[in-house]
């Protein structure tokens, strides 16, 4: 959430950081509701102010007075009861400004770094470096190709089950997703961070405060006799895990890992990605969040993108990181930097982890701060997939597949697999 203040006093520097986002944004109508939203919180400040003054004189005039009942006391007694109708009508007006202002400044995305590369969409993102060597050979299979002949997943059954975009993982398939969810919390845990598992079902503030709501309501699932929705991300939970809280500043870093189900309805996608594992309704993702002092998030991001890499040099996966442009950053962030997993069959690389500095966006929006410089400032948030539990198991398969047809199985994982290949049952 943008600050109201910085609107009020210089909307000019507002729209020109927001257009760095590739829209141009005109928020002269958010910018007038903010003056006069100043302007009714200052009356009713000085309302409130004569309003006590008159209070501890009618105070003194009883005490004074041996006639309860003098003109005097009455006319006080008046013009004090004309300052309490006129502060509540007030006050009702500043709540209509107050929802008026939340529904406006709720839609508007975080300011991009100046330190993000300009650009208008993906094909201006910028590429950092390659990690490993990407596996090409003639007649390869995609992952969905291998998932069917390994009889791991199946798709079709779980169309009678929900619709298409879910999956139903068997056998194998099952026990390779339980090993990577297992590994991936094990090497964050020993990276510092603690272990949480929030809800599936979040409410409305929860999805409001990490910047899912009110503008992607329609990519989420909502429950229909209750005020919850299927969480998209456990970024959502671990946000509100602090919402309305003022932390304290000797337990920074925070750093949390969480294994959840995530759901989304993937709107504006239909027709790409309909087979395997890489665009689900329903998957299986570890997060990495952290709560940090803003003096420190810069490199709170670059280490919380380290967390990520080390998942995939761990697994052998060739990858890229990449820097995303202004114009494609996600709504909640300020700076990311995208993991891309080598996917053979496609010849190209995939995104498997963003790693965000969303700055103190989310935490304005929660009201998460802590005490820095003797001072309750907002604290800074960054996340980031550590990683897609199912856009990992597809790059394991399509790298990992053998010429007879089994699928080799990473040395890390095997302790948690239990074999090294991935074989017909």
């Amino acid at each position: 959430m943008l600050d109201q203040k910085l609107i009020r006093e210089n909307p000019t520097f507002v729209e020109e950081n927001l257009s760095l986002r590739g829209k141009v944004y005109n928020i002269s109508q958010i910018h007038e509701l903010t003056v006069k939203k100043k302007d009714i919180d200052i009356e009713i400040s000085s309302l409130q102010s004569e309003s006590k003054k008159l209070s501890k004189s009618i105070g003194e005039a009883i005490g004074k007075s041996q006639n309860k009942n003098s003109q005097q006391l009455n006319d006080l007694k008046k013009k004090g009861n004309e300052y309490r109708i006129k502060i509540s009508e007030l006050e009702e007006k500043q709540k209509v400004l107050d929802k008026q202002l939340d529904d406006e400044i709720y839609n508007l995305p975080n300011f991009p770094s100046k330190d993000a590369p300009i650009g208008k969409d993906e094909s201006d993102n910028v590429q950092l470096k390659t990690w490993g060597d990407p596996f090409r050979k003639e007649n390869i299979k995609s992952h969905w190709e291998i998932g069917e002949s390994l009889k791991i997943f199946d798709s079709l059954k779980t169309t009678k089950i929900s619709k298409s975009r879910f999956i139903t993982l068997t056998g194998n398939g099952a026990r390779l997703e339980r090993a990577l969810i297992n590994f991936m919390l094990d090497m964050h845990i020993k990276n510092g961070y603690l272990e949480l598992m929030p809800p599936a079902l979040v409410n409305s503030e929860s999805l409001k405060g990490s910047g899912q709501l009110p503008k992607f309501s329609n990519e989420s699932f909502k429950c229909s006799n209750d005020d919850l929705w299927l969480s998209p991300t456990a970024e959502v939970p671990l946000t509100a895990f602090h919402r309305n809280q003022i932390i304290d500043p000797k337990q920074l870093p925070i750093k949390y890992v969480a294994y959840s189900p995530c759901f989304r309805r993937e709107a504006g996608s239909y027709g790409r990605d309909t087979k395997g594992l890489i665009r689900l309704h329903q998957f299986n993702k570890v997060e990495l969040y952290w709560f940090c002092d803003p003096r420190k998030s810069l490199e709170a991001h670059k280490k919380i993108t380290s967390d990520a890499e080390s998942i995939l040099k761990k697994l052998n996966l060739p990858y890229r990181l990449v820097d995303i442009c202004t114009g494609d950053l996600g709504f909640s962030s300020s700076r990311t930097f995208d993991l891309e997993v080598w996917l053979p069959s496609s010849k190209c690389y995939r995104e498997i982890s963003s790693c965000s500095n969303c700055l103190d966006f989310q935490a304005r929006r929660s009201s998460i701060r802590s005490k820095i410089d003797k001072k309750n400032t907002y604290l800074h948030t960054l996340n980031g997939s550590g990683l897609a539990v199912g856009r990992t198991m597809a790059a394991i398969l399509e790298n990992g597949q053998q010429s007879d047809g089994s699928v080799k199985i990473p040395d890390a994982l095997v302790p948690y697999f239990g074999s090294n290949f991935l074989k017909t049952a």
